[in-house]
């Protein structure tokens, strides 16, 4: 089967499954089950057909509308409660119902909470990472506590710094920013330590001074590493914004309204919240991604 041929047959199981949910809106039977299991199949058959040909995003998109498909239907068919799980079709039609105010609790918890503590966490700890490798002493004294310190589940912090800083978003900036310190201290220590040490001797022998050293040699080494501690530091971002807002808020952002609508029993409502935070989280991370390709194209990963 060719690369259009696994595209036809993924769209018509797709399709089938659409249909199959469109003609029992809220009851579906056994036989519509294992029919719907069939073009599953089908669905999941022609998908990896299409991964095997293709390296583009449309395996990915197939497999999540698979998912979002089959969902809805096992929903349907075991007639699960609204106010435990809500069907897919029940969050989209509470995201559209919601959007205004979704946007303004988005912009509150990625704007003001996320970016800002993501960007002074970076910072300070792209400093801090500095400071460690210029001084032995700093190394061995404190770099084991930040190490130690970074085990500290953010869960723990929250509630204390919310109580402390207050109700408004610097509370949450702040944690947002202690979540991502460490991860940047300690992979950019470790980047700017790992230079190959002929190429250091190299550099020394020609009599290069410790800012061209620094410039030409350790920060493209550390480079790679940075990148990766802001990917990680991306979903923890996220995470520590939400899960300071469930501690107190002042009427907006993603983590109270996700807790206010659970209080309501309105999960389709936090469902909808959680959507907008993972695309945010995933249009953040592609950002990274991108500036990345853009600073590392030299760097070996990049031409694979």
């Amino acid at each position: 089967m060719g690369f259009y041929g696994s595209m036809i047959f993924s769209f018509i199981a797709l399709m089938a499954l659409i249909y199959g949910l469109a003609a029992a809106p809220e009851n579906t039977s056994s036989a519509q089950v294992w029919s719907i299991w069939i073009f599953s199949l089908m669905a999941a058959v022609g998908i990896s057909q299409v991964a095997r040909a293709t390296r583009n995003f449309l395996p990915a998109l197939l497999t999540f509308v698979l998912t979002v498909l089959l969902t809805e239907a096992l929903l349907r068919y075991y007639k699960v409660p609204p106010g435990l799980i809500p069907t897919p079709s029940r969050v989209w039609t509470a995201l559209l119902s919601t959007q205004q105010v979704l946007l303004r609790d988005a912009y509150t918890t990625f704007v003001l909470e996320a970016l800002v503590g993501f960007i002074g966490g970076a910072v300070a700890g792209l400093l801090f990472a500095l400071s460690i490798v210029r001084s032995r002493f700093l190394e061995q004294g404190l770099l084991p506590y930040a190490s130690v310190l970074s085990s500290v589940p953010i869960v723990a912090l929250a509630p204390i710094l919310v109580k402390t800083i207050g109700l408004e978003w610097p509370s949450k900036a702040v944690i947002v920013g202690i979540t991502v310190f460490f991860p940047v201290v300690v992979n950019v220590v470790r980047g700017l330590q790992s230079v190959n040490p002929l190429q250091l001797d190299l550099m020394r022998s020609y009599g290069s001074s410790g800012g061209q050293v620094f410039l030409l040699l350790r920060a493209p080494t550390a480079l790679p590493f940075l990148f990766n501690a802001l990917k990680i530091a991306v979903p923890l971002a996220l995470i520590g914004a939400i899960v300071g807002e469930t501690f107190g808020a002042t009427g907006s952002g993603l983590g109270f309204r996700i807790a206010i609508s659970v209080g309501r029993n309105e999960y389709d409502v936090a469902w909808a919240a959680i959507v907008v935070a993972s695309i945010i989280s995933l249009l953040f991370f592609g950002l990274v991604s991108l500036l990345e390709r853009r600073f590392l194209t030299w760097h070996s990963s990049m031409r694979e």
